[in-house]
């Protein structure tokens, strides 16, 4: 397997059952997760303004940069007045030029006009389209990361069918209804 770089939006890491899923399929190889420090710290912010305590989002960016310890992305601040995507989204799309990846992923397509984006190579994803990009390429290890899942879910037990509604509702529908035909 070809492991390609993907920077993540902090939007698509923020729902705990798309992250697991996401950073399972990174850890069985079918592509190299990237995130900026800026995006770990508004994942941090977003994540306690959503009401998980700042111990628990300590604990769970940790785990990230654990078990991804080249996942971050340096070098990039120089590049964020350069760029003319919506402002709020620019240290991701200059972190994600400086890193050379293939895709940034984001539920907020439309912060980054093809304008925007056109003369640095990097193709903004949807999460469900590139959910089933992998399940298209690596449909094995993709399902087998949603089975490890389930068997891993202790509190509380998950099913696969409850994995895949969490999911869908989580804004990765496709994906989660493609699964089904693996199953």
């Amino acid at each position: 397997m070809a492991t390609f770089p993907a920077l993540f939006d902090t939007n698509v890491l923020f729902g705990f059952h798309l992250n697991d899923v996401i950073l399972g399929m990174a850890e069985r190889g079918l592509f190299r997760p990237l995130w900026s420090d800026m995006i770990l710290d508004e994942l941090s912010r977003n994540l306690q303004a959503y009401g998980l305590p700042a111990a628990s989002t300590t604990k769970r960016i940790s785990a990230m940069q654990g078990a991804f310890p080249d996942a971050t992305v340096t070098g990039y601040e120089d590049l964020i007045k350069q760029m003319t995507n919506d402002p709020k989204d620019r240290h991701a799309l200059a972190a994600g030029i400086r890193a050379n990846c293939e895709v940034l992923v984001t539920f907020n397509l439309s912060d980054f006009p093809a304008n925007s984006v056109d003369a640095y190579d990097i193709e903004i994803v949807h999460p469900d389209k590139f959910l089933l990009d992998q399940l298209d390429l690596y449909p094995g290890p993709a399902v087998g990361v949603l089975r490890q899942l389930i068997e891993d879910y202790s509190s509380p037990v998950l099913e696969m069918e409850d994995l895949l509604v969490r999911l869908a509702d989580a804004g990765v529908p496709g994906f989660a209804s493609a699964v089904r035909a693996y199953l």
